[in-house]
């Protein structure tokens, strides 16, 4: 498996991906998958914004991706990113969702950030729940029954991980995008 950034070629297999947690699975709360354009329009919102949107390959094939974002965008919260990613269901519980927050976690510290939080979005969603754990991230909350999906409420749980020095030294504004 390598990771490398997303391209314009590797969006039919990112919509695709997409397309079956939205779908299938709770841990998106679309409810309609959103076609190609739209993908790439959120590529280029994400690469616009100097943030990294990466994808595993498996013999040239994506099994899986992960982007970053500002968690939001207003000016206090700019040391403060979330993830999301996305496995391919034939890709799942490989190391694939593992080694894809490790890249973008090293990405994000080597960037200045202090602090990523993940919305998982089920808290039945125990893959999720578990890689994230796995890679540092702490549980600090359920939102308790918010979404409803496939004929039930589903609660979203946050989690949030120390990026390098988290809040154990000021910051340093320079080389981050802002």
């Amino acid at each position: 498996m390598k990771i490398v950034n997303a391209e314009e070629k590797h969006i039919p297999a990112i919509r695709d991906i997409y397309a079956h947690h939205v779908l299938h699975g709770t841990a998106s709360f679309e409810t309609e998958p959103p076609d190609t354009h739209e993908m790439l329009t959120r590529l280029k919102k994400i690469r616009n914004q100097a943030l990294p949107w990466v994808v595993a390959l498996e013999e040239e094939k994506v099994i899986g991706y992960c982007y970053l974002t500002r968690y939001r965008e207003r000016y206090a919260y700019r040391h403060t990113l979330e993830d999301s990613i996305y496995i391919h269901p034939d890709a799942q519980r490989q190391g694939t969702g593992k080694a894809l927050l490790r890249y973008v976690i090293a990405w994000a510290e080597t960037h200045g950030y202090r602090q990523m939080i993940a919305i998982v979005g089920d808290s039945n969603n125990q893959g999720s729940l578990k890689v994230h754990q796995q890679v540092g991230f702490t549980e600090i909350g359920t939102l308790k029954n918010i979404g409803f999906k496939h004929g039930r409420w589903l609660d979203t749980v946050l989690l949030q991980r120390n990026l390098g020095e988290g809040n154990s030294t000021l910051p340093s504004d320079s080389g981050m995008m802002l």
